[in-house]
């Protein structure tokens, strides 16, 4: 049975596959739960608080690193609620400004990156029936319409998350499969929360998840 731990956000996301495996975690963060070789880690909202945790827990012992949650998405051809593979990130603040331009973090001659990629290299269902997504990781999720636009044209971005580049990083140098699910919980523009599915989002990615690790097994 391969070792596999999720890793989300907060506990709000995953709490039915925490309740199908029978793990309590309260409302703490930062600790690893353990069910059957099945690991849950709730790191707290956003990339300084998932690479402090992920570097804390991971090492190669996991074979399967999944990063669940949901997300907002750009583009409006996707269902709220469905469930995506995101398998392309990018730390889309991470740069530097030139008056109104902003000029990516590649371009400044810094020897390093704001891209990721998924290490999923195994083409099993049901991973590999979900919709391969770009995405983008923020500090400040957007909802305003210029700001919106703009980082559409320079990223062109399907959803967009506060975890997943940084999930993607802390996994880069591992030999285990990462892998982000995220389901749509709303679409990206001016905040309006009656706009938002959140229970059908959080339903869909658990029953999501649930049938992943189970197949597993078998």
């Amino acid at each position: 049975m391969p070792k596999i731990l999720v890793v989300a956000a907060t506990s709000v996301e995953i709490a039915p596959i925490l309740e199908y495996f029978k793990i309590d975690v309260g409302e703490g963060s930062g600790i690893l739960y353990n069910q059957l070789d099945r690991f849950f880690l709730i790191t707290g909202v956003g990339m300084v608080n998932t690479a402090y945790y992920l570097g804390r827990y991971l090492n190669d012992s996991f074979d399967i690193i999944v990063n669940a949650g949901v997300c907002g998405a750009f583009d409006r051809e996707i269902p709220i609620g469905e469930v995506l593979e995101v398998i392309e990130d990018i730390i889309s603040e991470l740069g530097a400004e030139d008056g109104l331009d902003f000029i990516p973090i590649e371009a400044l001659n810094l020897s390093t990156t704001a891209k990721y990629h998924s290490k999923n290299n195994f083409d099993l269902s049901p991973i590999k029936d979900l919709k391969k997504v770009r995405g983008i990781t923020v500090n400040t999720v957007h909802g305003d319409e210029a700001s919106i636009r703009k980082v559409v044209d320079l990223f062109h971005p399907d959803v967009e998350s506060m975890e997943g580049a940084a999930f993607f990083r802390a996994c880069e140098h591992l030999n285990s499969r990462c892998i982000q699910i995220r389901a749509v919980s709303n679409y990206v523009e001016k905040r309006n929360k009656n706009n938002w599915n959140m229970p059908l989002a959080i339903h869909n990615l658990n029953s999501f998840l649930i049938t992943y690790l189970d197949s597993l097994t078998t």
